[in-house]
């Protein structure tokens, strides 16, 4: 009995220490957290750099400016024929008028100066301010929309910052062609790290895979605990990787002025909704891929 006892005892523990599927996944957790975490920082930086390119399209605005003496109902017919048009941003509040009362206080209140005093009246004119839909930000549209609002009768002139317009317009362009490529190089290095860090953890096992060959396993029963454990090791590092996103962008808010102004909650939550698929799917195919290449290896390769 104690020979027996001394036997079974180390082979119980190599057992417990040998059991399928179970492997020390703490670096491979770690490995894809940190992974996942640069992705979505990048994330992040894509959907902030959105949040500014919507934005800067939502204040460039077209100068409506009317004919003096005009009266309260060719005005309200000028204001109708620009809003039946379709030009006009989706937002609240995306057409304003300032009477020319309003923009001498303005004028006065930025430079200081009253020209009325030297003047004797005041030469500014009603006008309204039109926020155009991103659709028609491009110099050869917005030159048509004006050409189009200063035919309307009551209309003196339009105006808008036609250099401005075009110069946004390519460097928001060029600003998403370079993230795109950095995005794709990026994914194809985390794909790389995952895939790397699941093989060598499952390096250990190779030798109870090939007993459970031996004993007559079929592949998809030995490969069913490694593939359950990916999928749980991968959504873990999303979590995880997900508060540490969270954790860093609060710290950001809290710290840089103006930050807040670039936090869409929505999109940020489908954001790490997609780190945790994303853990998940990119474990469990990187392990798929090893536990193949296991089971197909001789036992010559094997060492």
């Amino acid at each position: 009995m104690t020979f027996l006892s001394a036997v079974s005892n180390p082979i119980k523990k190599h057992k417990r220490k040998k059991t399928l599927g179970k492997y020390h996944y703490a670096s491979v957790i770690f490995t894809t957290t940190l992974a996942l975490f640069v992705i979505g920082i990048f994330g992040v930086l894509m959907l902030q750099t959105n949040e500014l390119k919507n934005n800067i399209q939502s204040n460039i605005e077209l100068q409506v400016y009317l004919n003096k003496d005009i009266s309260s109902t060719q005005r309200g017919r000028i204001e109708s024929q620009i809003q039946a048009s379709g030009m006009l941003h989706s937002e609240d509040e995306a057409m304003n008028f300032v009477s020319k009362e309003e923009a001498e206080k303005l004028f006065i209140q930025d430079t200081g100066e009253d020209f009325g005093e030297f003047l004797g009246e005041n030469p500014l004119r009603d006008a309204y301010t039109i926020r155009i839909d991103p659709i028609f930000q491009t110099n050869a549209k917005l030159d048509s929309l004006s050409q189009t609002i200063e035919n309307i009768s009551g209309v003196y002139e339009v105006t808008y910052v036609k250099d401005l317009v075009d110069s946004i317009n390519s460097n928001l362009t060029k600003l998403a062609i370079i993230l795109l490529s950095i995005s794709i190089l990026l994914v194809l290095i985390v794909l790389l790290l995952i895939n790397n860090a699941i093989k060598l953890a499952l390096f250990s096992q190779r030798f109870l895979i090939r007993s459970m060959q031996l004993v007559g396993a079929k592949s998809g029963f030995i490969k069913s605990p490694f593939l359950k454990r990916s999928l749980g090791n991968g959504a873990v590092a999303g979590l995880i990787s997900s508060g540490l996103l969270y954790g860093l962008l609060e710290i950001g808010n809290k710290n840089i002025q103006g930050l807040d102004q670039l936090y869409n909650l929505d999109l940020l939550l489908v954001l790490f909704g997609i780190l945790v698929l994303l853990g998940a799917i990119i474990a469990y195919l990187s392990t798929l891929r090893a536990m193949n290449k296991y089971l197909k290896l001789s036992l010559d390769e094997l060492y």
